[in-house]
């Protein structure tokens, strides 16, 4: 079944999600000036994996592992694994705002991608939502400046893999939100783990670090959780204008936690990108009520 309209169950799962990430890339950020980015995305990926066993393998047990389309699940478990090593290589170096920016060529790339393999229809106001998104982005970002320089790339590309993951999260619906959140954290720590013995271990770390990166690891726990739950019941299209909230959230973190604050063309971005998305979410629910007022209006 295809829904014709946005949820608001599902805008505010998406809200919190992404508040959730922005929350775990603010902690990482500060991370990766003091460890290698494999070694913390192993113990993000490990800390995800074993607060889910903890917490739902002693009531689904086996049926964790349940899936039709395993082939599918790991597939997109690695491209999740890879968009998390970009990202955190792009956070060493960006700052938090600039990375986020470049990351949101992401709901674009959604937008386009739910168009060719979920079949969705791309409508002028679904057009003039990726049209607006990318100016809102590119005032954000401005190019030619040090935004697009050297880590840039490595933002690009995990923006190119979470694309991916998402609109795969799309084509498995129908599985249980629980084994789709198990998976990635099985792929990602079971992968980290076998290359371990190469990883630029430290010394040792301080127990207020690892107290950061285990509650960094549970807030991405529950951001994909949230995220998941979103998608499974609204349209990908309709939905990724809410995604650009975590703009927002990592301005206000970058603000507070390193200082940067934003610019006048930076809050003109985020401006354009909001009222974006509450035009296309009106033009959703506006359509969908059509459809479902028109025909009884007929005596």
């Amino acid at each position: 079944m295809r829904h014709t309209h946005v949820p608001t169950s599902s805008i505010l799962l998406i809200l919190g999600s992404v508040l959730c990430f922005t929350m775990l890339d603010t902690i990482t950020k500060y991370m990766t000036q003091r460890y290698s980015v494999p070694v913390l995305v192993w113990a993000r990926y490990t800390v995800q994996f074993l607060a889910m066993l903890v917490w739902l393998g002693p009531s689904m047990r086996l049926r964790l592992f349940h899936t039709d389309r395993l082939p599918l699940q790991v597939v997109r478990g690695g491209v999740l694994l890879a968009s998390s090593l970009f990202f955190v290589g792009a956070l060493r170096s960006l700052p938090l705002a600039n990375a986020t920016a470049l990351n949101y060529t992401t709901p674009v790339l959604v937008v386009l991608m739910a168009t060719l393999v979920l079949g969705e229809r791309m409508t002028p106001a679904r057009v003039a939502f990726v049209v607006a998104g990318l100016a809102g982005m590119l005032l954000i970002v401005r190019p030619g400046s040090d935004v697009f320089r050297g880590a840039s790339l490595l933002a690009l590309l995990a923006a190119l893999c979470y694309a991916t993951y998402q609109i795969m999260t799309r084509v498995l619906y129908g599985e249980s939100p629980r084994v789709l959140l198990f998976y990635p954290a099985v792929v990602g720590a079971a992968v980290m783990t076998a290359l371990a013995p190469g990883l630029d271990w430290p010394a040792q770390m301080p127990w207020q670090h690892a107290v950061l990166i285990v509650v960094g690891g549970l807030l991405g726990t529950l951001g994909h959780f949230l995220f998941i739950l979103a998608f499974q019941h609204g349209p990908a299209s309709a939905l990724t204008p809410f995604t650009y909230m975590q703009l927002v959230w990592a301005t206000l973190m970058g603000w507070v936690v390193y200082g940067y604050f934003p610019d006048g063309m930076t809050i003109a971005g985020m401006g354009v990108i909001g009222l974006s998305g509450l035009l296309i979410t009106l033009h959703e629910r506006r359509r969908a009520m059509a459809r479902m007022t028109g025909p009884v209006t007929v005596q």
